[in-house]
């Protein structure tokens, strides 16, 4: 997308967002200067409209601004380190509700990604019962050696992955203008925050990549008691098209419906809060958006998770990190909770652990003393990121997708039981994992581990040895010859350098033109 186009879309978003109040509704009576007068600016030139949320302002406009915003805010929701815990809160409430599409172009896109016709597939295909930014789900029915089944279609938007990469140019224009002249958010490296956004939903749109998802899953949580997942149909599942298992239950969103079936609400809870941290510590793999419309429960009671879109993962170290920093506030060992992070990589060692472990102790001591059933895993979680902040700890997106995670699991909990206590339900799997990671087994494993790691790195001694050899004879000949760049690799440089003047002077132009407009509009 050129450059012009990306300032453009980018103008207009942010015409949509000040006229819909989104800017003025932000917390701006403390700034000081040039950013008061903005804020102020930003006020005059909302609409004028009964007084009402910032987060029925931000639903609003990004409504108006089509699909790639409600997942972008979607995401945001999840970086609370980036937008700030009360806007993302706000941005949870968005709901990803999009128009439907016409049957016929649900088949078009089904019969071009399975390359059969529909006819062949589906003994019946009805219309969709429900529609989001990316996808929509159509209900359907197949025929096998077994009789009729029910089956859920889920079939891409079409035309949505050029829209996507049309509106993700503005989104990376934003970062790399927040990036340069914001120097305070650099930390938050925004840039890189575009790029997981990109990634994510190029994810998202294989819906191959999701049915994967739901295998791995299924296969971590097939002897776990009370959870499980929709079994995919491969043999009708492609890029643009994944067909499940019909689910037939109750939403979890659904409170008196689940109490009318009968089910046992604090058991739901308890079983909900320990499948999440078996799926983290266990597999580090998770369900990374498990709000109640996204859970069914079944009439035997069993939670089935469905929308796979957004999963995480945690690395060994990153799962041993959660169970210490939760077992060392549980035993009040803030010495060694600070040193976890330090052992992490995660604070810089010109810190003072002592210093840390003081900091720590703010978030611990009050906890205890508190009834068990008050006190929240998922904030306890974001106060430490927080005081981390102050400590230089990087961002860590996929902490922070944990935390968020946990945020949305734990208030699901407390929904179906206000008395739950999330210590009691989490401790047979924290404990467990801790038994066996932390414990003589886990020294075990981690020595297993170490006497592989050291057999590849033998294996690899040659080439690692004639690598060394041809680095040194490199470095040799640049102390005596000095740089070095080839013809083409001058005029390539002397290229980039022209292209980005005429791209800073074009934008000068576009900046102006967005102005006079804005101004006329205003008029």
């Amino acid at each position: 997308m050129s450059t012009p186009a990306a300032y453009f879309r980018l103008a207009r978003a942010g015409w949509i967002l000040l006229r819909e109040g989104v800017f003025a509704a932000l917390p701006g009576q403390d700034l000081e200067g040039l950013p008061h007068r903005g804020w102020r600016v930003a006020q005059v030139l909302a609409r004028r409209r009964a007084p009402d949320e910032r987060a029925q302002r931000l639903i609003r406009a990004t409504q108006l601004l089509g699909p790639s915003y409600v997942k972008l805010g979607q995401f945001l929701a999840t970086r609370p380190d980036v937008v700030g815990s009360d806007l993302a809160l706000d941005l949870t409430q968005l709901q990803d509700r999009m128009p439907t599409f016409p049957r016929e172009e649900a088949a078009l896109m089904i019969e071009g990604s399975l390359g059969r016709p529909v006819s062949d597939l589906f003994a019946r295909l009805d219309p969709p019962v429900a529609a989001a930014s990316i996808a929509q789900v159509h209900p359907a029915e197949i025929l096998d050696p077994l009789g009729a089944r029910k089956v859920a279609v889920k079939v891409i938007r079409p035309g949505i992955r050029q829209r996507f990469q049309a509106d993700l140019g503005s989104f990376f224009l934003a970062a790399r203008l927040q990036e340069r002249f914001i120097r305070a958010t650099r930390r938050l490296r925004p840039v890189e925050v575009a790029q997981t956004l990109a990634q994510t939903t190029k994810i998202e749109m294989d819906l191959r990549l999701e049915a994967a998802a739901l295998s791995e899953i299924a296969e971590n949580t097939r002897n776990d008691p009370g959870f499980r997942v929709p079994n995919v149909d491969w043999e009708r599942t492609g890029r643009d098209v994944l067909t499940l298992e019909w689910i037939d239950g109750v939403k979890l969103n659904d409170i008196p419906a689940v109490q009318a079936a009968g089910h046992n609400l604090p058991a739901l809870a308890t079983t909900l809060i320990q499948s999440f941290l078996r799926h983290t510590l266990r597999d580090g793999f998770f369900h990374a958006d498990m709000h109640p419309g996204n859970l069914f429960v079944e009439a035997d009671g069993t939670l089935v998770a469905v929308d796979f879109g957004i999963t995480g993962r945690l690395g060994k170290k990153e799962r041993r990190f959660l169970a210490e920093i939760l077992y060392g506030f549980i035993t009040r060992d803030y010495r060694r909770v600070a040193e976890v992070h330090f052992e992490a990589g995660y604070v810089p060692y010109h810190h003072d652990v002592a210093s840390f472990a003081q900091a720590i102790r703010a978030i611990g001591e009050p906890i205890h003393g508190q009834p068990a059933e008050t006190i929240s895993m998922a904030k306890l979680l974001t106060l430490l990121f927080e005081i981390t902040e102050i400590f230089d700890m990087q961002t860590r997106p996929e902490l922070v997708l944990l935390q968020k995670t946990m945020v949305v699991v734990e208030g699901v909990a407390r929904t179906l039981d206000p008395a739950f206590n999330m210590w009691r339900a989490a401790e047979p799997v924290v404990g467990t994992w801790i038994r066996d990671n932390l414990g003589p087994k886990g020294l075990a494993i981690d020595a297993r581990d170490g006497l592989h790691a050291m057999v590849s790195l033998a294996r690899q001694a040659p080439e690692l040895a004639a690598r060394a050899e041809r680095l040194s004879i490199e470095v040799d000949r640049m102390a005596e010859n000095g740089l070095r760049f080839d013809p083409e690799t001058a005029r390539a440089i002397g290229r980039e350098e022209a292209r980005r003047t005429r791209w800073g002077r074009v934008a000068l132009w576009v900046i102006a033109l967005t102005l006079i407009w804005i101004a006329i509009q205003v008029t």
